[in-house]
């Protein structure tokens, strides 16, 4: 429930205040299908990224819920050991 709060009053704050460089990185690939930026994404989309792995369908009138970003949370959890054990480090 806190970071739905933080996300939607401080969405401007760097993500990587909350997340590890590991977990922001493989969700960031695994969600754009890209290489991560040098720089980490600000914490609202980052927190728009991991609900959508627990279901969220991504739009800009709505904000993702608690039950959809714990979903997501779990599989940030299994991304980022596969990024420490695996990843490209």
């Amino acid at each position: 429930m806190y970071l739905c709060h933080l996300g939607r009053e401080c969405p401007d704050l760097d993500c990587e205040i909350i997340f590890e460089p590991s977990e922001w990185k493989s969700v960031y690939m695994t969600v754009r299908q890209k290489d991560p930026p040098s720089d980490p994404p600000s914490l609202n989309e980052m927190i728009r990224m991991i609900a959508s792995l627990g279901g969220y369908v991504i739009r800009r009138s709505t904000q993702p819920g608690t039950q959809t970003l714990w979903f997501g949370l779990q599989r940030v959890h299994d991304l980022s050991t596969a990024w420490e054990t695996f990843g490209p480090d």
